[in-house]
């Protein structure tokens, strides 16, 4: 791919926002699902800069929203890694394949858990049928991602419970056999103990 190509007019005019650019460049004969050298196509690049409104142009133009760069990353998957609950919206209305996974393993639920970010899992369990109980590379559910990777404070707790309330399952381990319960109880997070032991009573 040639700097001064369509193609590369179309990626740095999404990475910029400039939807006209994108416009233009298409008009001239690129490839809609054109990659950069990491794979990132210009629906990734749009999201990167949070240019919602390319997002939503490229999506009309039919690009393909699945599509992974080189570290896993597409536009839905990278909205749940940041917290960007509109983002995350505009790609499930899209369609987005909630199946695919994060570099680790996961799928969005998973980082959105981790990482604390309540209004994504919210969303994300509320809208959709995304598997709340998947298991990441390193053995961990969403449940188990929240405990040990949380502060234990408010928000992680509202997350224990929307999870269980969305059929996460409390009795599920991590790789050494220990549970949720378990697990909140080493880190002091006694609230969260207490409503894991409810779910398992």
């Amino acid at each position: 791919m040639t700097d001064n190509s369509a193609d590369q007019r179309y990626l740095d005019a999404a990475a910029a926002g400039d939807l006209d650019g994108v416009r233009a460049a298409l008009a001239e004969g690129a490839d809609r699902n054109a990659a950069d050298w990491e794979d990132a196509t210009a629906i990734l690049r749009a999201a990167r800069g949070r240019h919602l409104d390319v997002v939503r142009a490229l999506i009309a133009e039919g690009v393909d929203i699945d599509a992974q760069d080189q570290t896993c990353s597409n536009p839905f998957l990278l909205g749940c890694i940041t917290g960007d609950v509109e983002l995350v919206r505009i790609m499930v209305e899209a369609g987005a394949d909630l199946t695919r996974l994060t570099r680790m393993g996961g799928n969005g639920l998973t980082p959105a858990a981790e990482k604390g970010h309540l209004e994504v899992v919210r969303y994300l369990l509320e809208n959709t049928r995304i598997n709340v109980n998947l298991t990441n590379n390193l053995g961990w559910t969403a449940l188990i991602e929240t405990i040990i990777l949380g502060d234990g404070g408010p928000v992680r707790q509202e997350i224990v419970q929307l999870l269980l309330a969305h059929r996460a399952k409390p009795g599920m381990t991590n790789e050494w056999g220990v549970s949720p319960a378990d697990l909140a109880r080493e880190r002091g997070f006694t609230e969260i103990a207490a409503v894991l032991d409810q779910a398992q009573a």
